[in-house]
């Protein structure tokens, strides 16, 4: 017995004396940040709710380089250029609660993907998929809901974080706007 609880008490020890190195390791190991982190945009317009779930690319050092004809969005693995997935990862969601009018097209309660055609870098068109949580490079134009123009315009500085913004302009009218680097594309919305 005394021999077990000598050999309980060494290794405990061992344990002890081990433990404060391996903490220590494990804080300075702090977890990497995803490429891409989620991010959304919410926001009330009339009386109908608009949720926009997205990941957010940086432009990390590639300014001028993300939408041009041999750009990011055209060499990235996987892509359906020139239709864009409007975020990275996942496919970028669009969720409301009442029937509303986006740019020209009728959009029923309910989730949608939104795409966007970039074939043209300075004249955008968005596409609302009726098909949802499908890896944001799986477009199947089969399953459009419909397609309208972005207006486009320059943003006053670079943007670095990919960003969708919903804003409520009053009297059951608003706007979406996605920004990324150089590019601002925004289409207006109709709750009546």
């Amino acid at each position: 017995m005394k021999r077990l609880l000598c050999c309980l008490t060494l290794c405990c020890g061992i344990f002890a004396a081990a433990m404060p190195a391996s903490g220590q390791a494990m804080m300075a190991a702090k977890p990497k940040a995803p490429a891409s982190p989620p991010a959304a945009a919410v926001s009330v317009i009339g009386n109908k709710s608009f949720w926009i779930a997205y990941s957010s690319p940086g432009v990390k050092g590639r300014a001028g380089k993300i939408f041009t004809a041999d750009g990011l969005i055209k060499t990235a693995g996987g892509s359906q250029y020139p239709i864009w997935r409007t975020g990275a990862n996942s496919a970028t969601t669009l969720i409301v609660d009442g029937k509303v009018k986006i740019g020209d097209i009728t959009v029923p309660s309910g989730a949608y993907t939104l795409f966007a055609d970039i074939s043209d870098q300075n004249n955008w068109t968005l596409i609302i998929s009726k098909k949802t949580g499908q890896w944001g490079l799986s477009y199947d134009p089969a399953d459009d809901l419909g397609k309208t123009k972005f207006t486009m315009s320059a943003p006053s500085s670079m943007v670095e974080n990919l960003k969708w913004e919903i804003t409520d302009k009053g009297n059951g009218m608003g706007a979406i706007t996605l920004s990324w680097e150089n590019h601002t594309a925004t289409v207006d919305v109709d709750t009546h």
